[in-house]
């Protein structure tokens, strides 16, 4: 008999084959309105094919590992002027294929064996983004699912965690702006995460790939770089992932980075050169040109604050709604998450996410089941329709 690893055995379905095996056995209730998966459909810059046919040639080499050294230098000055962080790009960054890919390999060359002469422990806010697990899971790490609900703001409480735990404790995954919550970490929540990390010896890996969509503009959500060189904490404590994917509505360019310590980043550096799988040196080059564009960063943004405002004309009357701070999802509070996106669906079409896809039960409790999550990502007419029909559905 065919033997298998145990570690993965008892990973749910994926969220959105979920999705599908609970809703496609029924048909529509009027016209579908896709609020589901986080695909950004505002217009990219339309300079960005002519930049990967310029370089057209280049997809006869094999790609440069750890990134060109133009795309390199574009994300360190994007870096320091969004943070005001000095990176050096030789040293302290690495190119992405994607963030998922980054945050997965992060803990195979960062998370150690053991803690303390313990199994380690990784810290992962619940509900999150499902590459964590995986990751805590690959690297022989226990996953401890902290719960991110209304009751502390949507962020974990780290700070509540006893010593013993502490102890343990190898990597702390959150992500600021929270997916599917939309909140922010402060600035004092990143000091006393980091400060935690710097007294129980734990590394931060911050996922902040929806830092560039926010309500207010000219007050960007603080970044875990800024706030760690503000404390002088050891430079390889953070782990920073970005991605073109949300700020520049290039999903499938695949273009992302890590930047943190030189030691840090020559241990991932290592590690994918047997294992990653490289940005296309065209795609490099064009993303190179959009970390250096913010025009366009800016004008999308302007159309997310315009839907913040309509999600919240249409919505602000529900009981225990949750204006969004940031990112491009709707959390919206239901008795049950998956009755409410099945009745949705086959009354009106609508398709939504059940929360508790994006979470896992610990404890006997499973903090995205009383949830379902809306993405903002159509148009703003065809958005305001479909929650104006979600509305109406289920809070009517």
């Amino acid at each position: 008999m065919t033997s298998y690893p145990e570690r993965f055995s008892n990973l749910p379905e994926y969220a959105f084959p979920r999705l599908r095996t609970l809703l496609d056995v029924h048909a529509p209730g009027g016209e579908v309105i896709h609020m589901t998966i986080g695909d950004p459909k505002h217009d990219f810059p339309a300079w960005v094919t002519d930049e990967i046919v310029a370089h057209a040639d280049s997809f006869r080499n094999y790609p440069t590992n750890e990134g060109a050294p133009e795309l390199l230098g574009a994300m360190a000055n994007w870096v320091k002027s969004r943070f005001d962080v000095d990176i050096d790009p030789a040293t302290q960054l690495l190119a992405l294929n994607g963030t998922r890919e980054g945050l997965y390999n992060a803990a195979m060359a960062l998370g150690p064996e053991t803690k303390n002469s313990q199994s380690p422990i990784v810290l992962i806010p619940n509900p999150f983004y499902q590459a964590y697990a995986v990751a805590a899971l690959s690297v022989g790490a226990t996953p401890m699912y902290l719960p991110a609900t209304r009751d502390n703001n949507f962020l974990p409480d780290f700070a509540g965690l006893s010593p013993d735990v502490l102890n343990r404790v190898t990597i702390a995954y959150l992500c600021s702006p929270s997916n599917p919550q939309g909140a922010v970490a402060s600035r004092d929540y990143w000091e006393t995460l980091i400060g935690l990390a710097e007294k129980y010896d734990f590394k931060v890996f911050a996922d902040e790939c929806y830092s560039e969509i926010y309500r207010e503009e000219g007050n960007p959500p603080v970044g875990a770089l800024t706030v760690a060189r503000d404390m002088g904490a050891d430079p390889e404590r953070i782990v920073v992932f970005h991605s073109l994917s949300k700020r520049s509505n290039l999903a499938g360019l695949r273009s992302g980075f890590a930047a943190s310590g030189p030691e840090n980043i020559r241990r991932m550096r290592l590690q994918r050169s047997y294992s990653g799988t490289p940005v296309p040196q065209p795609l490099q080059m064009a993303s190179a040109r959009v970390w250096s564009d913010e025009e366009h960063v800016i004008a999308s943004r302007a159309l997310y604050q315009d839907k913040f405002r309509a999600a919240d004309e249409i919505l602000g009357n529900v009981p225990g709604y949750f204006p969004t701070q940031a990112g491009f999802f709707l959390w919206l509070p239901v008795e049950d998450g998956e009755e409410a996106a099945l009745r949705l669906w086959t009354e009106t079409g609508v398709r939504v996410l059940p929360g508790a896809y994006l979470a896992r039960e610990a404890d006997g409790f499973n903090p995205g089941a009383k949830y379902i999550r809306a993405a903002m990502v159509a148009p703003k007419e065809e958005m305001k329709r479909g929650l104006i029909q979600l509305r109406d559905c289920l809070y009517g």
